[in-house]
């Protein structure tokens, strides 16, 4: 029986016209309803009972089975009627269905297999606002359809936040048609906590936020009637306020993405107890939670981030967008008036973000990659995108696909390649399917590369053969998923149990597996080959107790306690490195061989003479290594003269050239050099560490190609060595003593030493020798600066105007210093006395 009473309830049958006129006008439109008006549930049966067969997106499972019950629930049906629904593994639709509901990963492999959508008449991506990457690159296939193939295809994009502007220009312009909304208020109470708490860093909440949202949900029960929905970032935080909730008057129930189907089923149906409903962010959207009155909202969610360098991709915790903000408030005031408890304050709000962060901007993009190659833009430069893939992010994507098969040396997808894209897998797991199958046999590698699709409870541990053992005999709600994984994954690969591998890789040799293929037999063994097939840079050598390193260049770390500790190999599947830590956290990983490791990241195996600098000299030594791990390294005798030469360079640039013998004379001649080079310019050198390192063949041959070692380098005569460097092409160099002499001769017959260290030059005499000396020393045109120095050789004045000294500064400096030094001359005028470096007795003899 169809239930009209609960249909003209929903507010968004006021906008049903205008919806109909902008697809019949430009075959797509942007839909904005907010929450509770009924776009996912009245908007597709309206469209199906004028004839369509409309197929809706969502971005996740809960959502898409939440949203096909309630369709079939209004019609006053069963789910595989009129109304059906498809997600990974599960698949209810019969031969009446009309409107069926996708998740956005569905809908992109069947566009692969079918890019006509033969049968679809209208495509409905609900929640277009969350910006999941399935479902960006799902508006731009469908685009690319509509564009080539189907222009008869309409396209409706929906969301109750949505940048309604941007996607009206990404689909051609196409006009926006706003619903009312539900006449429900939702009053906002800010609630942060008394105390600041840290920001959420990596994966870790502060826990004393988590124990402030215990009692702001406390607070909600005493303060409000009705459900209280509370938002949380992931499954551990739910499961710590959970234990926290222990003796309030009401069911604490869990609503995440792991939980069983039976239990989203529960929450959603509603009970006849008070309720208080721990959930992620898939409670945000397309579901309407029955009796929830208030809203308890943590403010933080979880993201994918990507380290693309060290092949690490981990979600992490973030503060929610504005628009989060405003989906998880309005579950509040679905069914009637309610509240919305925020645990922070109204200033912090305004400086949230607006959306979220596009997920093509912040994650892996492996798969996006190679659905862009299969559907023939490798480069994805011709899809109608929201935001552009980073080309930082798409080419180590490509690299990945290109290690493991999956595209040509062009980019275009092989036919490995689209294999891979079929499975509905990373196409990391992918691989490790389709060559562990070789190894090991269909079926096991199907049960360890279910384990690596969704990580097993931390409860299992971080043995990821352990975890095996324990999804194999345990009954709890993640072995039952694991096993309908097992047998989706086990039949996609046709029964043959074989894949074809990349062309390079051998039959390694091994016991025979249960279907009959080489390979190892043990789960220890089993697990480690195919995670490393899976993630070749993260295969790990042991470098010290519970310490290891990843052939991408990470240093990992074990728990203490962990049984693993003591294996000299490991496949890592699961760590996360936070910014500021020197390793990786190793959360789950598998025992491996070297054999293993070399078999799985062959494309990393590298060897050869490496020659360089390093603790303090020249290590030369032959090394095979993969990626980063030193697999066998053995000392070179003779290692070849032009590496020995850039180590010594390298050794050159570390630690500077005063690696090399530098007597007196040597940093005089470079003084000189360098102040020429500052005054004149060229053709005289610069002298600079940086100018004499780039000109080491011009001034450091022969001597550099002779040395072998540090010691050779210090037996190197800079000085002679840089005379190479003065221009004696033109001549100048003839004239250095004249231009820049080492010395100056004074009045008294002295040859001073110039110091040209400093910006200007300095001549330091004792003020008795240049008595009689009107005008300042001049060298290539530059006054020096004059220390005059005490009969002690202590700077008595300083100046580069001798003239205007002997006029104004002498008379002060002999009253000071006659008394101190009468043995020496201090004639009442210096002009026109004798210059001495004698005493007054000397003299008169």
């Amino acid at each position: 029986m169809i239930r009209n009473d609960a249909i003209d309830r929903l507010p968004v049958r006021h906008a049903v016209d205008d919806l109909f006129a902008a697809l019949d006008a430009h075959g797509t439109a942007v839909l904005c309803a907010p929450p509770g008006t009924g776009k996912t549930t009245l908007v597709p049966l309206v469209l199906a009972e004028a004839g369509a067969r409309v197929v809706v997106a969502e971005p996740r499972r809960i959502a898409a089975r939440a949203a096909a019950r309630r369709m079939a629930w209004l019609l006053g049906e069963k789910v595989g009627g009129r109304v059906g629904f498809t997600v990974r593994g599960e698949r209810v639709v019969g031969r009446e269905t009309v409107v069926e509901v996708v998740t956005t990963g569905v809908l992109l492999q069947r566009l692969q297999r079918d890019q006509e959508l033969a049968g679809v008449d209208v495509v409905m991506l609900d929640e277009c606002h969350e910006r999941h990457l399935d479902a960006d690159t799902v508006a731009a296939f469908l685009l690319d359809v509509r564009s080539a193939l189907r222009p008869d295809l309409r396209l409706l994009a929906a969301s109750a936040t949505t940048d309604a502007e941007g996607w009206a220009r990404l689909l051609g312009d196409a006009p926006v048609v706003r619903a009312a909304g539900v006449a429900h208020p939702v009053e906002v109470v800010w609630a942060p906590p008394a105390r600041p708490v840290r920001p959420p860093h990596g994966m870790r909440v502060d826990p004393e936020l988590l124990t402030h949202v215990v009692s702001v949900i406390r607070r909600a029960l005493a303060e409000r009637e009705g459900d209280v929905l509370c938002f949380l970032p992931g499954v551990g935080e739910i499961g710590r306020v959970a234990s926290r909730l222990s003796g309030v008057e009401a069911e604490v129930l869990q609503v995440h993405g792991r939980a069983p189907a039976a239990v989203q089923d529960a929450v959603l149906a509603g009970g006849e107890t008070r309720r208080v409903i721990l959930a992620t962010s898939v409670a945000e959207s397309s579901l309407t939670v029955p009796g929830v009155r208030v809203v308890v909202d943590s403010g933080l969610a979880r993201e994918p981030r990507t380290d693309h360098t060290r092949g690490l991709s981990a979600l992490t915790t973030v503060r929610a967008s504005q628009a989060s903000g405003r989906q998880r408030a309005g579950r509040a005031g679905r069914e009637g008036p309610g509240a919305v408890y925020r645990c922070w304050t109204e200033a912090e709000d305004t400086r949230l973000p607006r959306f979220p962060a596009p997920e093509i901007k912040v994650a892996d993009l492996t798969s996006f990659a190679l659905h862009a190659a299969c559907w023939g833009d490798p480069a994805a430069s011709g899809l109608a995108l929201l935001d552009a893939p980073p080309p930082g992010a798409m080419a180590a994507a490509r690299s990945v696909l290109a290690a493991i098969g999956a595209v040509d040396g062009a980019g275009r997808a092989t036919e490995r390649g689209a294999r891979m894209s079929r499975l509905g897998l990373h196409p990391r797991l992918a691989r490790a399917l389709l060559d562990g199958a070789r190894q090991v046999g269909g079926r096991r590698a199907a049960e360890v590369v279910a384990l690596l699709s969704e990580e097993p409870p931390r409860e299992y541990g971080d043995d990821l053969a352990g975890a095996w053992r324990a999804a194999r005999r345990g009954g709890d709600a993640y072995g039952a998923r694991w096993r309908a994984e097992v047998r989706r994954l086990e039949a996609s690969l046709g029964g043959s149990g074989r894949g074809r591998a990349p062309s390079g890789n051998q039959e390694p040799p091994g016991n025979q597996g249960p279907s009959g293929n080489q390979g190892p037999s043990g789960d220890d063994a089993v697990a480690g080959l195919v995670t490393a097939l899976a993630f070749p840079e993260r295969v790990a050598r042991r470098r010290g107790d519970g310490a290891y390193l990843m052939a991408s260049g990470t240093g990992g770390e074990l728990a203490t306690g962990s049984r693993l500790r003591e294996a000299p190999w490991l496949a890592v599947a699961v760590a996360d490195r936070p910014a500021t830590a020197a390793s990786a956290h190793i959360r789950l990983a598998a025992v491996l061989d070297e054999d293993g490791a070399r078999e799985a990241a062959s494309h990393l195996l590298t060897g050869g003479e490496e020659v360089h600098w390093e603790d303090g000299d020249v290590a030369a030594r032959r090394v095979e290594r993969l990626g980063a791990v030193d697999l066998a390294v053995q000392p070179l005798r003779d290692p070849d003269a032009a590496l020995v030469r850039q180590a010594l360079l390298e050794g050159l640039r570390r630690e500077g050239l005063g690696l090399l013998r530098w007597t007196p004379e040597a940093r005089g001649l470079r003084e000189r050099l360098g102040f020429l080079h500052r005054v004149a310019g060229p053709p005289w050198p610069g002298m600079s560490d940086a100018e004499l390192l780039e000109a080491a063949d011009d001034w450091l041959e022969p001597e550099l190609t002779r040395a072998r070692r540090r010691a050779d380098l210090g037996r190197i005569q800079a000085g002679q060595a840089l005379r190479r460097l003065m221009p004696w092409a033109t001549g100048d160099a003839a004239r250095l003593d004249e231009l820049a002499p080492e010395r100056i001769e004074v009045p008294s017959g002295s040859r001073i030493r110039v110091d040209y260290s400093g910006e200007q030059p300095v001549l330091a005499v004792k003020l008795q020798e240049l008595f009689g000396l009107r005008e300042t020393p001049e060298v290539a045109g530059v006054p020096v600066v004059v220390h005059l120095l005490s009969p002690a050789g202590r700077p008595a004045a300083v100046t580069a105007d001798l003239a205007s000294f002997w006029q104004e500064g002498y008379r002060s400096v002999r009253a000071e210093l006659r008394g101190r030094y009468p043995k020496h001359p201090w004639p009442e005028d210096p002009a026109t006395a004798e210059p001495t470096r004698f005493t007054n007795a000397r003299l008169r003899r």
